[in-house]
């Protein structure tokens, strides 16, 4: 049987073509995964937002919490994940948790809280309090 390498280069694209998307959607499917909703004490939190997806679906969260931090790096704020996350009240940790992305929203009792983030051994300390929903920590 003859194909001639014309067929033979479209069919090459096509199939990678499918390979492609089907490996985009894994991809995507991969990262949605990350954008669950979790607890911690008394805590409840979600973290994400690198993807434009993600960004969209954390604004539209956003008001289901009460406290939200920002983690980044360098000049021109790079996103960081896998931060580890305490957040301590009059002295004692109340929570611990590690970031799936740059964006955490969180959800808990009323009221303020020291936060230690620790990403590569470096901590830096905030405060977040109910209605703070952008405290950006820099590394």
């Amino acid at each position: 049987m003859y194909i001639d390498r014309t067929t033979m280069r479209r069919q090459a694209r096509a199939m990678c073509a499918i390979g492609l998307a089907v490996a985009s959607l894994g991809v995507t499917i991969a990262a949605r995964a990350d954008m669950t909703t979790s607890t911690a004490g008394p805590f409840t939190y979600m973290c994400g937002g690198v993807a434009a997806d993600e960004q969209a679906e954390m604004r539209s969260e956003a008001r289901n919490y009460d406290m939200g931090l920002l983690f980044t790096q360098g000049g021109r704020g790079e996103y960081l994940s896998d931060v580890n996350v305490r957040l301590m009240r009059n002295g004692k940790e109340v929570a611990q948790f590690t970031s799936t992305g740059p964006r955490c929203l969180i959800r808990g009792p009323h009221a303020s809280y020291q936060v230690v983030a620790t990403y590569e051994g470096m901590s830096k300390r905030a405060t977040v309090s109910p209605g703070e929903k952008n405290v950006q920590m820099r590394w």
